[in-house]
């Protein structure tokens, strides 16, 4: 192997007589040069795409969202509680109720989520941050924050004490209607804050104190609809699932960050592996060109390979030549290429080079997975590659 390694060395190193066949070797670099240094960007940037597009999501999901398997609500006891605190991992918790509400402020209308949520909410999720205008719920008075979307189709404004916004919830019961109007319950609240998520979630949830919406449901204390959690840095969420259903009698749906956006995530996946095969197909036609240029140094060391032969060299050892050359070829330029590649998403991160908007960066990152994905796809091509081309050799000593 080191003979043929020595002499594959001499071969790509060494300028040939033949300058059709030096142009040739150059074109075939550069092209393997090309496919790594594009395939490592297009999934640095569909990565920063992907992170970027669920940090919207992970403000507002938990870690762990516990729902009842079978009907709308489920009990949780004070004993419940401190029974759930004491689960290693869990980091906080908070109790929440969820239900479909119509909204109605000056004639206009809207079909949304209203979200009761206790103290502890914001130790579990990062909404805070979503808020733009106004504050937090407070417990004074019946408060309800509110998104984006909603504020905008209903034109609604922070601590406007002049139009308060009404929430309609149909009430619990059987049997016909008589009068429409008892057939909701309906609460007057004030909009304490507005909060920006994604233009989904912005047009989707109301936020209230949990008092308020176990009201408004006619809900008793120990009512809920789910539990959110925020774990421990390091834990296991399996693990902690497993913890929490034994806490619970009846059965339970536990949930993690994925499976709350399947859809979102299978999405992102789906992409990711599309734009992954499309750039892997460039990088196979570019890798044509190191067949070609291993097939024309094989055909112009035509006469050195018969001497080789002549002087003891093994048909195996013969074709080992032009294998390592064309497995050196894709190596030296895959590097080059990753390495160019890197060195541009390094000056992204800090320096800003593309800018979606005067303020957005285009958002990238760098990970160790997407290296390693560049460098495998590189070395399996390459060897198929340089395999199909050295298997010319045995001709050329037949001649």
């Amino acid at each position: 192997m080191k003979f043929s390694f020595y002499i594959a060395k001499r071969y790509l190193f060494t300028k040939s007589s033949n300058n059709a066949i030096n142009i040739i070797t150059i074109i075939a670099a550069i092209g393997v040069f090309a496919g790594a240094f594009s395939l490592f960007i297009v999934l640095s940037g569909f990565s920063g795409l992907r992170d970027f597009s669920l940090s919207f999501t992970n403000e507002f999901d938990p870690d762990l969202k516990v729902l009842p398997a079978n009907g709308k609500t489920i009990q949780i006891s004070e004993e419940r509680a401190a029974e759930i605190a004491q689960i290693e991992g869990v980091a906080q918790f908070s109790k929440v109720i969820e239900e479909r509400i119509f909204l109605d402020y000056r004639s206009k209308n809207h079909t949304a989520f209203i979200k009761g949520v206790d103290e502890n909410y914001q130790q579990v999720n990062n909404i805070q941050n979503a808020i733009y205008d106004g504050t937090w719920l407070s417990k004074g008075e019946p408060q309800v924050v509110v998104g984006a979307e909603i504020s905008r189709l209903l034109g609604l404004s922070v601590f406007n004490y002049n139009e308060l916004l009404h929430i309609l919830v149909p009430k619990p019961g059987k049997g016909q209607i008589t009068n429409p109007t008892d057939a909701f319950n309906r609460q007057q609240v004030i909009i304490s804050g507005i909060y920006s998520v994604n233009e989904e979630l912005d047009s989707k949830y109301v936020f209230s104190n949990i008092s308020f919406a176990q009201n408004l449901l006619n809900l008793s204390d120990s009512t809920y609809t789910a539990m959110e959690f925020r774990l421990t840095p390091g834990s296991e969420p399996d693990a902690v699932s497993e913890r929490i259903k034994q806490v619970f009698s009846e059965e339970i749906i536990i949930k993690n960050r994925a499976q709350l956006n399947e859809v979102l995530y299978k999405m992102l996946n789906t992409e990711n592996l599309a734009v992954y095969l499309i750039f892997t197909l460039v990088l196979i036609i570019a890798l044509f060109n190191v067949v070609g240029s291993i097939i024309m140094v094989i055909l112009d060391k035509r006469e050195n390979v018969k001497t080789l032969f002549s002087l003891g060299a093994t048909p195996n050892q013969i074709k080992n030549i032009f294998f390592l050359q064309g497995m050196l070829m894709c190596f030296i330029g895959g590097i080059i290429g990753l390495g160019c590649s890197l060195l541009l998403i390094y000056l992204q991160l800090q320096y800003d080079l593309v800018m979606i908007t005067p303020t957005l960066p285009y958002p990238v990152t760098i990970t160790a997975e997407n290296i390693l994905i560049v460098i495998v796809t590189i070395g399996i091509l390459g060897l198929i590659a340089s395999y199909i081309a050295a298997g010319r050799s045995k001709k050329a000593l037949a001649r």
